[in-house]
């Protein structure tokens, strides 16, 4: 039917020439391709440039706390597992300010997928370093470089067990749906990492560092998806070659599964105009 019955008549903010607008079109084909109508989709986010994203989408929309989508899209999908939820978040959002979340989700394995903007960068507030910050950057507030390691989520993902790992770039807007797509129709948690530049305030990783260094693994005919020590070896791979494409897919029971929610009716779908609490208030009394 197209991707534009997915557009928001919001006035988008993001700067000229961001990454961000590839990321847009990323999620809409890949709503598109998944044949979801606006209703069955909610778009969670954070606060950030990337947590924008689901105000210029046609869809369901939760823009949350600095870190804190994960929460909120994992108590929707536990709620109502008839919607598809899908988190727009940034690498600052996810990794710092959320980082504890995502350790416990990929643990939880809900079914939701996560998109994280990786610009390298705080974007929204003016360029401080984020946790994946190329270690030596010099920005506005790390003004001799920046002393420490960058955080390497994916290989972290891998590590933790996660069931789904892939990374794109916002410059291939084709294949970042790929991902995002697949990452949907994996059952259980998904990770997919979109790398991206910020024209304002990261002057190293631009769209052209990329281009020179991106290599897709679907055109690796060796590369086996389902061997988690290969993937974490190519999740690391960074500086001359980056690869993108499905680093790593397991499959595995999700959280509504073995909780038993998927027995029994969605609770959005409960009737809870006629339940009686008075039996539980009994305790209370004095």
């Amino acid at each position: 039917m197209g991707i534009e019955r997915y557009n928001s008549t919001d006035p988008i903010a993001w700067c000229p020439g961001c990454g961000n607008f590839g990321m847009l079109g990323a999620v809409k084909k890949a709503m598109d391709k998944l044949e979801l109508a606006p209703e069955e989709v909610l778009l969670v986010s954070g606060i950030g440039q990337a947590a924008k994203l689901p105000h210029y989408v046609k869809a369901n929309c939760f823009n949350g706390l600095h870190g804190r989508a994960l929460p909120v899209a994992c108590g929707a999908r536990m709620a109502n597992r008839r919607l598809n939820v899908i988190v727009t978040t940034g690498d600052g959002d996810c990794y710092g300010e959320g980082g504890n979340h995502l350790i416990h989700n990929i643990r939880r394995n809900p079914d939701i997928t996560v998109v994280v903007h990786n610009n390298q960068i705080y974007g929204l507030t003016k360029g401080q370093a984020s946790p994946t910050t190329d270690r030596d950057y010099v920005t506005p507030v790390q003004t001799k470089g920046v002393i420490e390691e960058p955080f390497h989520a994916l290989q972290a993902a891998i590590t933790l067990g996660v069931g789904f790992a892939a990374r794109s770039f916002s410059g291939e807007i084709d294949h970042a749906a790929a991902m995002i797509t697949k990452g949907v129709e994996h059952k259980g948690f998904a990770l997919v990492e979109v790398m991206q530049p910020c024209v304002s305030f990261n002057k190293k990783n631009t769209h052209a560092w990329y281009k020179e260094r991106i290599y897709k693994l679907e055109e690796e005919d060796e590369y086996d998806p389902g061997d988690r020590n290969a993937a974490y070896i190519r999740a690391g791979q960074w500086g001359e070659k980056i690869p993108i494409g499905v680093l790593f897919e397991e499959g595995s029971d999700s959280f509504e599964k073995r909780s038993g929610l998927l027995d029994r009716a969605p609770l959005a779908e409960e009737d809870i105009e006629n339940i009686d609490i008075s039996p539980m208030l009994e305790d209370f009394r004095v």
